[in-house]
């Protein structure tokens, strides 16, 4: 069993716009896959990837209903494979009412990308998001990034102090392009974190010392597709040493625990 706990899926129409996109944001990294529902499973199959939580951001507060519709008819296309977040945006006019919304859709958490939405994690217009989700559904959030502060670790610790309940998962071990800051930040503290877009920037050992500072009870695999293959995240991975229970805590232990499923 694997679950990569990070993947952004499009609309087949919109597909190619969307990881252009995301490529010209981060332009320094390859975007290998073309961001399709399908074209996820496919590769990941072939990688040996059992399940998907999968997820789209929402640029402007207009995108967030019809994402969520979107998600979860992927879900509900794909039950054996795809776990759904939520898209939620801070100056979206109602939350509450669409988080209730997207549960009753089935879908299981929200992802919110602070440098994507132009907001600071702890801005007081996102604290209503945090409020509304504590204790009920993870958050998917990313964070760090050197060129901006909207996600700052520091940031994101200063959310957790504040909603000690709240499940959430820092992307990109808490701090893509400023790991060990983020390690330093928020080590130790009640928060999970995923692998995604991080192992291609260090070495085995160094992710180890990453995965040593959240505990490894906290750490989910993740792709980030369309950045990244399964097979090449997996590849990166395996290189990391870990015991064969460590593997497979990260792997999918911990996800399933998290998500409460079996």
């Amino acid at each position: 069993m694997i679950i990569d706990a990070h993947a952004h899926i499009f609309p087949d129409k919109i597909a190619e716009k969307a990881v252009a996109g995301i490529g010209r944001f981060y332009s320094e990294l390859k975007m290998n896959c073309d961001g399709t529902a399908e074209s996820l499973i496919k590769e990941g199959e072939a990688a040996g990837i059992s399940k998907f939580i999968v997820q789209s951001v929402a640029t402007v507060p207009v995108q967030v209903e019809s994402i969520n519709d979107f998600i979860a008819g992927c879900v509900r296309k794909y039950p054996d494979k795809f776990i759904g977040f939520a898209a939620m945006h801070p100056d979206f006019a109602e939350p509450e009412k669409e988080i209730e919304r997207a549960i009753s859709l089935g879908l299981k958490g929200v992802k919110l990308h602070p440098d994507f939405q132009q907001f600071a994690i702890d801005d007081p217009k996102a604290m209503k998001i945090y409020e509304i989700i504590e204790g009920r559904l993870p958050l998917l959030i990313h964070t760090g990034d050197i060129r901006y502060k909207y996600s700052h670790p520091q940031m994101l610790a200063n959310v957790l102090d504040r909603f000690p309940k709240l499940d959430v998962i820092g992307a990109h071990f808490g701090g893509w392009s400023e790991w060990d800051n983020a390690a330093k930040i928020l080590g130790g503290r009640r928060l999970w974190v995923d692998t995604s877009s991080s192992l291609y920037s260090m070495s085995p050992e160094h992710a180890r010392e990453l995965i040593d500072a959240f505990g490894v009870e906290n750490v989910l695999f993740g792709t980030d597709y369309p950045m990244w293959t399964a097979k090449h995240e997996l590849e990166l991975f395996n290189k990391i040493p870990l015991t064969e229970k460590e593997r497979e805590m990260i792997l999918h232990e911990n996800a399933e625990k998290l998500l409460g499923i079996a």
